[in-house]
């Protein structure tokens, strides 16, 4: 019994762990989640970090900007993959005001074209899910 309750959460990280490799490589013409929209200015809201080796963290801050006459509130923020994390700098942007979303790559089991993204699940019925978007081109370490 006492094995049994030692292996089972072995097992979760290793079920979670496969996800991310499941989930590696995204084509780019990939449709959007449901309800999915693109952020306001579709220059801001894609990052190519360009080609980088395998295991590298790789960090970059997106600029959300709230162009409405209300405040707007990041009710969450989801990523494709466990590799990826993100998080904004406030939960409440004034209008005309702006806020920082981190995001973290984790490049490790990649190789080849990356791409993951960032849902900003907001109070704005026009831009209810804001997507960015990143991408890499992971190189085996040498």
């Amino acid at each position: 019994m006492r094995k049994r309750m030692l292996i089972l959460p072995f097992l979760f990280l290793l079920f979670q762990f496969s996800l991310c490799f499941a989930a590696a490589p995204v084509a780019a013409d990939k449709p959007a989640a449901p309800g999915a929209q693109t952020a306001p200015d579709k220059a801001d809201d894609t990052w190519d970090f360009g080609t980088v080796k395998q295991g590298e963290i790789l960090k970059h801050e997106f600029l959300l900007k709230n162009k409405t006459e209300n405040i707007m509130e990041i009710n969450s923020i989801h990523t494709s993959c466990g590799c990826t994390a993100s998080e904004s700098g406030k939960k409440s942007i004034l209008p005309g005001g702006e806020t920082p979303i981190k995001v973290t790559f984790n490049s490790r089991g990649y190789l080849g074209q990356a791409q993951q993204f960032v849902y900003v699940n907001t109070s704005d019925p026009e831009l209810a899910i804001i997507k960015f978007t990143i991408k890499a081109n992971v190189e085996k370490k040498k």
